[in-house]
């Protein structure tokens, strides 16, 4: 017969058991690195307030961590058990993929940053709607199934933001990035012929990276279509330029801090980040010839009418 050895409570109880006053001091610690990926979620989950100088997201982060502080104390007497249960669990997420260290660290300092450097959301001022200007024209001149385009954006993204560690989840937006700083590098504005608009293909574009503004928007758009981005055409007075759907404001956080930080650090700094938000509240960044960086500022407020190519 197996005799199995008693635990002894008591003197694993003890083992277990930090004394003080390093107790507060890793319970301290540990609650801070917890409250972390909470925060992260009720702020991604809970109506901004617009409050001044993001008290009320001070006041969420305050609360959860002294909510947790108190909590880990009532259990300071197994804290090794807390501290590896929590290591575990970050472990795991990074392993499969899911949410570990690496988002959270990528979470954390996109919101850290886009709390001190808000981007600007530019009012749509829609005067009325009209119809979209050659749209059949434009939509068949939107070669994104070309080969050539195609294969231009592939380079594209070989050339550019290729090395970018992290943001797995921003992988397209990174690499419609890279086809809007190969187009822009490149752009020669070439007015239309007097006699009207000559609306050229994107394939033709490829050639001279020549033309007026519906010809760098057209193929904007086929370069950003033809690798998985979401482009839309803008037309406002005496003008067409190209956005590309970001996402949702969480959404906006992440990319502000790559566009700044990352990858158009020279080109954007001290500058703001502009946008438009739709009727579904998504998030449509600038893509036009004028803009050095995504997001540069709009040439007209005036929006006359939209063309999203799904």
């Amino acid at each position: 017969m197996i005799k199995i050895p008693k635990i002894d409570f008591p003197q694993l109880k003890s083992k277990l058991q930090v004394k003080s006053p390093w107790d507060r001091i890793i319970i301290m610690v540990l609650s801070l690195l917890i409250t972390i990926p909470v925060f992260i979620i009720l702020h991604q989950n809970l109506i901004d307030l617009k409050w001044p100088f993001n008290l009320d997201r001070v006041f969420i982060f305050i609360i959860v961590f002294t909510v947790l502080f108190f909590l880990l104390m009532l259990l300071r007497t197994i804290i090794i058990i807390c501290i590896v249960l929590y290591l575990l669990v970050l472990f795991y997420g990074s392993v499969i993929g899911n949410y570990g260290f690496t988002e959270i660290s990528e979470d954390y300092n996109s919101m850290i940053y886009t709390m001190s450097d808000n981007p600007f959301p530019q009012d749509i001022i829609v005067a009325k709607l009209l119809p979209f200007p050659n749209k059949t024209k434009i939509i068949n001149a939107i070669e994104y199934q070309d080969p050539k385009v195609r294969n231009f954006a592939i380079m594209s993204t070989t050339k550019h933001f290729k090395g970018i560690k992290g943001y797995s989840d921003y992988r397209t937006i990174i690499q419609c990035f890279a086809v809007f700083k190969e187009i822009n590098d490149r752009w020669n504005y070439v007015n239309d012929p007097k006699e009207g608009d000559y609306i050229a293909t994107a394939s033709e574009s490829l050639e001279y990276f020549s033309g007026d503004c519906d010809d760098h928007s057209i193929l904007m758009a086929a370069a950003v279509r033809s690798i998985g981005g979401t482009p839309r055409l803008i037309h406002t007075k005496g003008h067409i330029y190209p956005e590309i759907l970001i996402g949702s404001l969480i959404d906006l956080e992440k990319v502000n801090y790559l566009i700044k930080n990352v990858l158009f650090v020279k080109e954007s700094k001290g500058k703001i980040i502009h946008y438009h938000i739709d009727e579904r509240g998504q998030v449509w960044m600038n893509l036009d010839y004028t803009a050095k960086y995504p997001g540069g500022p709009f040439m007209y407020e005036e929006i006359l009418g939209a063309l999203t190519l799904n």
